[in-house]
């Protein structure tokens, strides 16, 4: 039985300068994304002469569904996030590409908070959102876990990871269905003293009303509870934390044989912008360059961004509210 095709036009831009190993694997990835989805167009955002390798090894019936943004100014891995701001480099430019309207998400696989900082200048923060957060989903042995913050924001503070939980639920409704996720704040034991003071003044607000709908705090979970599922659908932690997780679950999975039902996700979605911006591992490939592009045209066609920002404007009014560490 083959996989329903995917349905409804999604207008990506890809910066084509973005990651460790770019530009040759974007370009892979953008060839694999647009043969596995016809109703994929692309904004390729990087030097022409790059751009046109692609469009020259598409198929003349293709050819129509890309375009090109000529931009060469590239944020090095290296380099400091503010360098993002600037609108000749290009994920600035991709960004900037999505705020005009002229395409429905941005895909990039550069510097992660390059990608972030752009996207921030680019789209503005949603209200009440002071950090956005990088959203991925595990797939759970009982059903799948949204885990958020896994590296936009490297410090815990009380009234983020508050924030970050209205975000992941919205979420895992919008895009996995949902109804009434649990959330769990990530720490060191189940205990319900456990945690620093940033997780115990969260879990203080998180269990008397600040997640919107039928959403429900179910208490401090642990790390083994991320990759296993189980008590709860949508896990916060701060971005340090969520990384480190989440690139240790992936060395253990590659010690398991790298089995096809042990992956972790290459790409993440940023919650906390007004737009829909997906993230891939520097280090990825053109499969996790064209899962990533995937994502992002799955989320734009189920209007993930639009009732993530619904969810955060009609919240009740403790759940944005500012919490104190």
């Amino acid at each position: 039985m083959h996989p329903a095709r995917p349905t409804g036009v999604a207008r990506i831009a890809v910066d084509l300068l973005g990651g460790d190993h770019a530009p040759a694997v974007v370009v892979d990835g953008a060839l694999r994304a647009c043969s596995a989805d016809p109703q994929l167009h692309l904004l390729l955002v990087g030097p022409q002469p790059v751009a046109d390798e692609i469009i020259a090894m598409l198929p003349d019936a293709d050819r129509s569904r890309v375009t090109v943004y000529d931009v060469a100014g590239v944020v090095g891995m290296a380099d400091p996030p503010l360098r993002a701001v600037r609108t000749d480099t290009s994920v600035r430019a991709a960004a900037g590409a999505l705020a005009d309207g002229r395409v429905d998400a941005v895909v990039s696989a550069g510097h992660s908070g390059a990608a972030v900082t752009a996207a921030v200048h680019a789209l503005g923060r949603l209200r009440g959102i002071r950090r956005p957060a990088l959203t991925a989903t595990l797939p759970g042995l009982s059903g799948p876990v949204v885990l958020l913050d896994v590296g936009a924001a490297t410090e815990a503070h009380a009234s983020a990871l508050v924030q970050h939980a209205v975000l992941g639920t919205a979420y895992a409704r919008a895009l996995h269905g949902i109804a009434a996720p649990r959330v769990g704040l990530l720490s060191n034991g189940t205990e319900p003293d456990k945690g620093d003071r940033a997780r115990r003044a969260a879990a203080e607000s998180l269990g008397t009303g600040a997640l919107p709908g039928d959403a429900a705090y179910v208490g401090p979970v642990e790390g083994y509870d991320v990759p296993l599922g189980g008590p709860a659908d949508v896990i916060v932690t701060d971005g340090f934390t969520g990384n480190v997780l989440l690139k240790g679950i992936e060395g253990t999975y590659a010690l398991a044989g790298g089995q096809e039902h042990l992956t972790v996700p290459r790409a993440a979605a940023l919650l906390g912008v007004r737009g829909t911006v997906v993230i891939c591992h520097g280090r990825a490939t053109g499969a996790d360059v064209a899962s990533g592009i995937a994502l992002a045209a799955r989320l734009h066609r189920a209007g993930v961004a639009a009732q993530v920002a619904q969810a955060v404007g009609e919240g009740p009014a403790a759940s944005l509210r500012e919490v104190t560490t």
